[in-house]
């Protein structure tokens, strides 16, 4: 590696993973000082950037935002995409021949693959690089769409769906290492706020515009929309995507392509293909598996877990509650419901883009610079109120046939839970595994989608509820995310001691 190279990973984990460098320049050493900091002067660049523009750091600020344009829109789309049909149940039902909640069945095989698609895509990811598998990712997607909106048998519309989960989950995976490529320490967090609100917005977002169009069109016509939006993600990132992944070893570094070929090479993966020094799949495969237990993203991705879990249920299942008896709610009436956990997620991004900068930034004011991982999690202990207290809210309200204000409301808080702990735990995971963004994320996304959502919840909440009632199932469901917070607060108490601990492989790029 360059010296350059030497220094950014020298910067990176010896501020973020050990935690005993100064991030400020006021508490900073001589050595420290006289590395790069901000224009301002007042934090040092985490990681160092090289002296070559085409390294990624050194990006302008209108391409840096340009290329998170195209990776978030296509994270909006990921869950967007598979819960699209959501709210055409019953018109597909009937088109089927098919009870409700099998074609609510539709859903689950498509969200169970979301956790094997992005562990595959993490290997794609650093061996061919991001741009292209997001290229594929969201090509394919309109394909099989496509496929879904035409199919002549119910078991060939199942199918497409299931695809469709397996192919569009890339965003939510290697979005993290895209941040990563790009921002400073400093600037993370809100990046990955901004990137965690767009893929969390979708489930909600995508029903909302699904249900209005139903009302006016066939479901096959409306799928054709869903079609179009990944066309039009596609599109995005052949316009405004980039290659973000650096070749920081000189001996390995090529030129950029250039010009229309170039592009192509880009986007298709034919340049990462070329390009030498990077790891095998098997050796990024090897290195998922070695990184599978580590406890700093095992215990903590278990809130991540219990939070997805219960908002999944949810949102697969309100429609079964509010149209029949006593609510009674009209088509409009349930897209316009869909806008209360999309304000959970709007309240989160707005929350989550001040208060956990706040935070950092409090802890190394009275630390002289020095950061602390698990400092991150605090954060997540106001959650552990308004998460229960939410699904506490959705089960009465439910049980007693109350307004339909507190169906709102709770679902809403669920989803303000969702984004805020999603946005924490990654930061926490980054900032102690830099050099392994893709694969922690992997990881995050396999429990809290694959575990969760596409294996039990679609399957076990509706029984629950017509065995127990609303109120004990979403009471008992709050009980358990409020145990559940202990796994946050032993890695607090913990997390610097199994870092020492347990270590990750090397970084591979």
């Amino acid at each position: 590696m360059g010296s350059d190279a030497e220094k950014g990973v020298f910067v990176e984990e010896k501020a973020i993973a050990q935690g005993d460098f100064s991030l400020n320049t006021s508490d900073a050493t001589p050595d420290e000082k006289a590395l790069k900091t901000t224009k301002d002067g007042k934090h040092i660049l985490v990681p160092q950037p090289s002296d070559d523009p085409e390294d990624p750091f050194n990006w302008s600020w209108k391409k840096k935002h340009a290329v998170l344009l195209s990776l978030t829109f296509a994270a909006l789309l990921t869950d967007w995409g598979m819960t699209w049909g959501s709210t055409l149940f019953e018109a597909q039902a009937i088109y089927w021949n098919k009870s409700i909640p099998t074609i609510a069945n539709t859903l689950s095989g498509g969200i169970f693959l979301q956790g094997p698609g992005g562990l595959l895509a993490v290997p794609l990811t650093q061996r061919y690089g991001r741009l292209p598998v997001l290229f594929w990712s969201q090509f394919l997607s309109c394909i099989v769409v496509i496929g879904a909106a035409c199919s002549t048998s119910y078991a060939g519309f199942f199918a497409c769906r299931t695809l469709q989960g397996f192919f569009n989950t890339a965003p939510q995976v290697i979005g993290l290492t895209i941040v990563h490529d790009m921002f400073f320490f400093h600037e993370r967090t809100r990046k990955i706020n901004i990137w965690g609100a767009s893929y969390l917005i979708g489930p909600y977002l995508g029903p909302f515009i699904a249900g209005f169009l139903i009302q006016k069109i066939s479901w096959q016509k409306d799928f054709g929309v869903l079609a179009a939006f990944y066309g039009f993600s596609t599109l995005l990132i052949i316009i405004f995507g980039d290659e973000t992944l650096y070749d920081r070893d000189p001996a390995h570094r090529k030129p950029r392509p250039t010009g229309i070929k170039g592009r192509i090479e880009l986007l298709t993966g034919i340049a990462g293909l070329r390009a030498t020094g990077r790891p095998t799949v098997g050796t990024v495969f090897k290195d998922l598996a070695a990184m599978a237990w580590l406890p700093n993203i095992v215990v903590p991705a278990i809130w991540l877990f219990i939070v997805f879990i219960w908002a999944i249920g949810i949102t697969t299942s309100v429609t079964q509650f509010v149209k029949p008896p006593p609510y009674l709610f009209t088509d409009t009436a349930v897209c316009l419901l869909f806008l209360a956990p999309f304000i959970g997620i709007v309240l989160g991004e707005i929350w989550g883009h001040f208060f956990n900068d706040w935070l950092c930034n409090t802890y190394l004011a009275k630390h002289k610079g020095i950061h602390s991982p698990e400092n991150r999690l605090w954060a997540v202990w106001p959650l552990a109120i308004i998460g229960p207290c939410g699904l506490i809210l959705y089960g009465q309200t439910l049980e007693h046939s109350l307004s339909w204000v507190g169906i709102a409301f709770g679902w809403g808080m669920g989803t303000f839970v969702m984004l805020a702990s999603t946005t924490i735990v990654s930061a926490y995971v980054l900032d102690i595994y830099p050099g392994h963004a893709a694969l922690t994320s992997s990881w995050l996304n396999f429990w809290k989608v694959l575990v969760a959502g596409g294996f039990i919840i679609t399957y076990i909440n509706p029984r629950w509820i017509a065995r127990d009632g609303p109120g004990i199932a979403f009471g008992v469901q709050g009980a358990i995310m409020a145990v559940l917070f202990a796994t946050i607060v032993a890695t607090q108490v913990w997390g610097k001691a199994w870092r020492t601990r347990f270590h990750a492989p090397a970084a591979e790029n």
